[in-house]
């Protein structure tokens, strides 16, 4: 009997905000798969850190490319296909006997990197469970509510254009902006166009150890680029 791909999202970065559901599948896995860039330990794989059996085998997807190609240069999306298109093939032949746990941080359909193996593979061999996206992780550390009422709540990549971050953050009520890092200089030029940046938040590394909460105006040099910057909605309320 085929086993199953099993991709669990791990929540916002606290392994107590995992589900129980992808605990007990961490727990038990026999193989655990996760992305990570050459060279580094990979985020999933360190929010995970003493929770895996001891004889767990560990499946180290490493990317071809991350920042080093521009994503409108063409050589990115064959690089990357060619990716995803490997570890399909490869999921599929490791999990023929046996499940395979693969790991994602936050929620597997949230900007995840699962969702393009996903999109490859027969729908009868994966299950995805869901996680808490790490947005509402670093809304909550503001102490918060993000929105109110009848606000709207736009999501947004940093990558954006200036002009498309202006344009987006002009209207809408609440903000989460995702991918900061190098992108914060233009992302700061968005918010002050559209009037919004003495609201903004930064939230680095969200609910984990090393979590860090600002005005977004208290920052100055480089942040990581798994930060968010929240403008929180001010909508009706009784």
């Amino acid at each position: 009997m085929n086993g199953k791909i099993i991709c669990i999202g791990l929540g916002p970065g606290d392994p107590e905000l995992m589900s129980v559901k992808a605990h007990r599948y961490l727990t038990q896995a026999r193989r655990v798969a996760f992305f990570r860039k050459a060279g580094a330990k990979g985020v999933a794989r360190r929010l995970v850190e003493g929770l895996m059996r001891p004889d767990v085998a560990e499946i180290p997807m490493e990317y071809p490319v991350t920042t080093e190609i521009p994503v409108t240069d063409p050589r990115y999306n064959s690089a990357l296909g060619g990716f995803y298109a490997h570890w399909t093939a490869e999921l599929l032949r490791l999990s023929e006997r046996e499940d395979v746990v693969v790991l994602c941080e936050g929620d597997p359909f949230f900007y995840g990197s699962f969702m393009h193996l996903y999109a490859r593979l027969p729908r009868e061999r994966v299950e995805v469970v869901p996680g808490i996206p790490g947005m509402a992780g670093c809304w909550t550390a503001t102490g918060l509510p993000i929105t109110w009422g009848d606000d709207i709540l736009t999501v947004l990549p940093a990558t954006l254009s200036e002009e498309d971050l202006t344009r987006r953050i002009r209207e809408t009520d609440a903000l989460v902006v995702m991918k900061i890092g190098r992108n914060l200089p233009r992302l700061r030029a968005a918010l002050t166009a559209a009037g919004r940046a003495d609201q903004a938040w930064l939230v680095e590394h969200g609910t984990m150890a090393e979590e860090r909460v600002r005005m977004l105006s208290e920052v100055e040099g480089p942040v990581p680029y798994f930060s968010i910057v929240l403008v929180h909605g001010q909508g009706r309320r009784p």
